[in-house]
C-alpha cells in the first residue's frame, strides 16, 4: 500500500473531496483532516488582510512528498496539497487528510503534518491589506 496518496503544490483549486477520497481504504477506522483557509487577519498586519499571494520554490513539491513520506505508518495514508498563486479570503491554502486503522493516530498524524508542512516547506506568503499595503510572512 502506498501510503503518500497525494503530494501536490498548484495554483488550481484543492479539491477537498478528492483527497478524502483518496485516504480511503478498507482498513482505515479513522480519517483527520485539516483545512487551512485564508483568514482576513494576522498578527503580523496592521490591518484586515484582504488576500495572500503564495509563492514556492521550484523544488517545493518534492519538499512536500518528502515531509509527507516522514509519517509513513502502518496502514497509515497521506493526501496533502498546498496552494500557490492569489488567494482570497476564505480561499482554501491547505489541505491534509490522514486516514488509519484508529482515531488517535489519525489525529496526532494529521497535526504532525500539518505543522511540518508550515515549518518546512518553501512556500511565502505575501499578505495584502484593505489599505494597499502589503507584507512577506515566512521569508527569513
Amino acid at each position: 500500500m502506498m501510503p503518500v496518496v497525494i503530494a501536490d503544490l498548484s495554483d488550481r483549486p484543492i479539491d477537498v473531496a478528492e483527497h478524502l477520497a483518496a485516504v480511503e481504504h478498507p482498513s482505515a477506522g479513522a480519517v483527520a483532516s485539516f483545512i487551512g483557509r485564508v483568514r482576513d487577519h494576522d498578527p503580523g498586519a496592521d490591518g484586515e488582510v484582504v488576500a495572500l499571494d503564495y509563492t514556492a520554490h521550484p523544488d517545493a513539491i518534492v519538499a512536500l512528498g518528502a515531509i509527507a513520506e516522514r509519517f509513513d505508518g502502518d496502514g497509515v495514508r497521506i493526501a496533502v496539497s498546498h496552494r500557490i498563486g492569489h488567494l482570497e479570503v476564505g480561499g482554501v491554502a491547505l489541505v491534509a487528510c490522514v486516514s488509519t486503522a484508529h482515531r488517535a493516530e489519525a489525529f496526532d498524524v494529521c497535526r504532525a503534518l500539518v505543522e511540518a508542512v508550515k515549518a518546512e516547506l518553501p512556500v511565502w506568503k505575501r499578505q495584502l491589506e484593505r489599505d494597499g499595503s502589503h507584507s512577506w510572512v515566512g521569508i527569513a
